[in-house]
């Protein structure tokens, strides 16, 4: 998807990866008010009741976290199931379904001792017994999941030692275990549920959460939620304990931005998310409204090259085309300077962010030329495209979302000026699934969300490679380095978080030197409402936080 999501832009693959122990801060979440008094202009105490009607630009193709990878599949889940663990938007891990855990010496096994007064909203209880069932559920074949299978790739089984005691063991040491457990995409269902197909569950999924669902998610038209009146386990950092303050919410799906931001506007619906730029510049300037926004962790809205085969396969081009096109410049000028430029593999607001590299993502279009000369492709045809061997210089920008074409066409202008011919091949989504499997590209674009600096290994290892066999998944850029490989297993094994952001941070270094990727900006979450929208924040992973809104009027 495009900004604001933080998930992938050309649809299908599976994104963001799980959080990593200790997290350090997290960007502030900010707000912009038209008329300068912004959301917190009402005051007064929190008011229960009440329901809140949301936009949304893009529904998930499944709503089950277990399943799909997306953003909007995270933010959708996240009323219903609450997570064992939860992680603040400091980056600590508190308590939640679980009271409280021990980890072994060897690091390979985890004992939680859970809670034992929580209730799913189908009534059944939640015990250790469920929790076996999800993990289970997840790491199971015909699950199929797209992510949060990946997040605990070092599960190994679970049982349950007591009623309300859980033991999970791990096949190896994982520094992001519990971190991943924090994920919507791990979040816990009724077991009951979980028996059922997976195409039923995409359309509806059952939880501890403070809200329920009992139309599910609706194709083309959005979900109602309505309050869990049972529900008092939020974590300590919630803000509030109990039930939630808005009687119900009723979520919209409304793909056009012009849209979206009329319906806002008009009165018609009370917030709206994943504005574009435009519509998030015109709101900030409109009295009665507030945008409230935070970057997003992970990675950033990227040019993802094929770095197996074809011309991006050697990394003298690779270089040249990240120092030969003005990446920062045409961001800023596509999306109003509305969104930060990008300077690594991560954005500067992920954990263990290491901003050591950002030089060699400067514009140096004398480096580029020097670059593309070293690599043989010295020549020019009748249209000025640089060529080699008679050949010309040609790269296949694969992509399947109509909201990415000004920023296409301008990058595209500007390699032209490089000598690269940037051919745009904007496809259905099963020949985009097609070819990203075979590796039929040079070029695609996306990006990734993730509360942690593990996203690397989730983007950049070599066994999320997508193939036809293992199907679609993260490493787009199709990057195989043994060095890269020995850290990210490294990192998993790390005992601390300083050693696990130092060993990312070399990771950073050698995605670096690879040019394995072209970063662009780094999307920010945003979520624009009137201003009798109160208690507005965001999740760790840059979601809004729909459990803590509440309405003045």
């Amino acid at each position: 998807m495009h900004p604001g999501t933080g998930t992938r832009t050309s649809r299908p693959a599976a994104l963001a990866a799980g959080a990593t122990a200790l997290l350090t801060m997290l960007a502030t979440a900010c707000s912009a008010g038209g008329d300068g008094t912004g959301g917190a202009a009402v005051g007064g105490p929190p008011r229960d009741g009440g329901t809140l009607r949301v936009a949304i630009a893009k529904e998930p193709e499944c709503l089950d976290p277990h399943q799909s990878p997306t953003e909007a599949s995270r933010l959708l889940s996240r009323p219903i199931v609450d997570s064992l663990v939860h992680q603040t938007a400091k980056g600590a891990f508190e308590p939640w379904l679980a009271k409280s855990w021990k980890i072994s010496p060897d690091r390979l096994t985890y004992t939680f001792t859970l809670r034992d007064d929580v209730t799913f909203t189908d009534g059944t209880k939640f015990d250790a017994a469920a929790v076996v069932a999800n993990l289970d559920h997840v790491v199971a074949p015909a699950t199929k999941s797209l992510l949060a299978s990946s997040l605990i790739s070092a599960y190994k089984s679970s049982r349950a030692v007591g009623a309300h005691i859980a033991e999970i063991t791990l096949k190896q040491p994982d520094s992001g275990f519990l971190g991943a457990l924090a994920q919507p995409n791990l979040g816990i269902e009724s077991p009951a549920m979980l028996k059922g197909s997976t195409s039923a569950l995409c359309k509806k999924i059952v939880g501890t959460g403070p809200f329920r669902t009992t139309g599910g998610l609706v194709a083309q038209k959005g979900i109602d939620y309505t309050k869990n009146p049972g529900y008092d386990w939020a974590p300590k950092s919630a803000g509030h304990s109990g039930p939630a303050h808005l009687d119900a919410i009723k979520v919209q799906v409304v793909p056009d931005n012009a849209a979206r931001s009329g319906a806002l506007t008009s009165g018609q619906i009370d917030a709206a998310t994943g504005l574009d730029a435009t519509s998030t510049r015109q709101l900030q300037n409109a009295s009665g409204f507030t945008v409230h926004k935070t970057s997003f962790p992970g990675a950033n809205y990227s040019y993802w090259p094929n770095t197996a085969k074809g011309p991006l396969a050697d990394v003298s081009v690779r270089k040249a085309l990240r120092a030969g096109i003005d990446w920062s410049t045409i961001a800023q000028r596509v999306n109003f300077g509305q969104y930060p430029s990008a300077k690594g593999p991560l954005s500067t607001t992920t954990p263990g962010y290491d901003g050591s590299q950002a030089a060699a993502y400067a514009y140096d279009p004398a480096e580029a030329g020097r670059l593309l000369d070293a690599a043989g492709w010295t020549g020019r045809d009748s249209q000025g495209y640089r060529t080699k061997d008679g050949k010309r210089l040609r790269v296949r920008h694969l992509w399947s979302d109509p909201s990415i074409t000004n920023l296409a066409v301008q990058i595209q202008a500007a390699a032209k000026k490089l000598g690269v011919e940037f051919v745009e091949q904007n496809v259905d989504s099963g020949t985009y699934v097609e070819r990203l499997l075979a590796g039929d590209y040079e070029i695609i674009d996306t990006s990734f969300s993730s509360p942690s600096p593990d996203v690397l290994r989730v983007l950049f290892g070599k066994e999320n490679i997508p193939t036809p066999a293992r199907g679609i998944s993260n490493n787009v850029a199709r990057y195989d380095n043994r060095t890269a490989e020995r850290l990210f297993t490294e990192a998993q094994r790390a005992t601390g978080q300083k050693q696990e952001f130092r060993i990312y941070g070399e990771a950073q270094r050698q995605i670096t030197a690879d040019a394995a990727v072209l970063p662009i900006y780094s999307p920010v979450s945003t979520f624009a409402a009137r201003n009798a929208v109160q208690g507005v924040g965001f999740t760790a992973d840059g979601s809004v936080d729909l459990y803590a809104l509440w309405l003045a009027s």
